[in-house]
């Protein structure tokens, strides 16, 4: 449905105005998913994330996976954190736009000593904040969103230390009805980005379709194990993990160590094959499917 991508100086009132948004859109949509993504809801913690530039380069991976993953056309996404490097908020209208979905960025424009001063209390009450110096160097390095990028539009200005963050807020409901308003061929004022030729893939990256494979090539191997220290398998010669699914065929009982050399192997073989040909199987049953395929030849000869 839409990725909003929140953006302002270190306490500027970012979270709020996403929570804000994300109250209004709840009551306004019953029939979508709003989610909020930010550092705290990956357990990560502010001054740990950005006390130099690899770790903050991870948390910037962390956040756009999961953005990766979460994007879809019934959710709207709401990424509450600093996104103040103009390359890094073009991956994320990237993501947008491969997902065919729309796209916005917010952002709080509240002036430095304004900030600072945010930040200041909230070190005072204990609250989760900055360190002073990291402070410093991300107000530094912040770039501003420029409504002439294609990346940061539509872009709706808030001005949280004069007007306030509060869900009656002009910005908040133009917002609202851009991410809301129904979509049809004389509508012009609200923009779905269209996947590209380049883009136009599963939401899965090549990453997550490894995991995919190992996770699902090792509930196999869990299934093998259980059902021959049942004598379940031994019975019938045979186990099913489901009506979707080829049935496993075992000529002999097979032990842990040799299916999971079995399973390695096969981990790499997709891989190679991945390199040259189709990417590793994107879900979960494919994987099962190619895997269980496997093991009836290998075992079988």
């Amino acid at each position: 449905m839409a990725l909003v991508v929140m953006c302002g100086q270190p306490c500027s009132g970012k979270s709020a105005a996403a929570a804000c948004l994300a109250a209004v859109l709840c009551s306004a949509t019953s029939d979508l998913t709003v989610r909020i993504i930010d550092e705290s809801s990956l357990h990560l913690g502010r001054n740990d994330s950005y006390k130099d530039m690899i770790v903050e380069k991870n948390l910037r991976g962390v956040l756009r996976s999961e953005v990766d993953r979460s994007v879809s056309r019934d959710s709207i996404i709401i990424v509450d954190s600093l996104n103040n490097i103009k390359g890094y908020r073009y991956e994320l209208w990237c993501l947008a736009r491969a997902s065919g979905i729309r796209y916005c960025v917010l952002f709080c424009d509240t002036e430095v000593d304004q900030c600072r001063e945010w930040n200041t209390k909230r070190q005072e009450k204990g609250d989760p904040a900055y360190d002073n110096y990291i402070f410093d160097d991300l107000v530094r390095r912040f770039e501003k969103p420029d409504r002439r990028n294609r990346w940061d539009s539509p872009l709706f200005e808030l001005f949280p230390s004069r007007d306030g963050i509060v869900e009656s807020s002009p910005v908040i409901a133009e917002a609202i009805s851009y991410l809301t308003k129904k979509v049809d061929s004389k509508t012009r004022d609200v923009k779905v980005l269209q996947p590209t030729i380049a883009t136009q893939t599963s939401r899965t990256t090549e990453a997550n379709s490894l995991y995919e494979m190992n996770k699902a090539t090792q509930e196999v191997v869990n299934a093998i194990v259980e059902a021959q220290s049942c004598g379940l398998g031994l019975a019938i010669n045979k186990i099913s993990l489901g009506p979707d699914l080829p049935t496993i065929f075992l000529q002999r009982t097979v032990g842990l160590p040799e299916l999971r050399s079995l399973r390695r192997t096969f981990i790499k073989l997709a891989g190679q094959y991945s390199l040259s040909g189709p990417p590793p199987p994107r879900d979960a049953d494919s994987a099962k499917r190619m895997f269980i395929d496997y093991l009836n030849r290998e075992i079988s000869s």
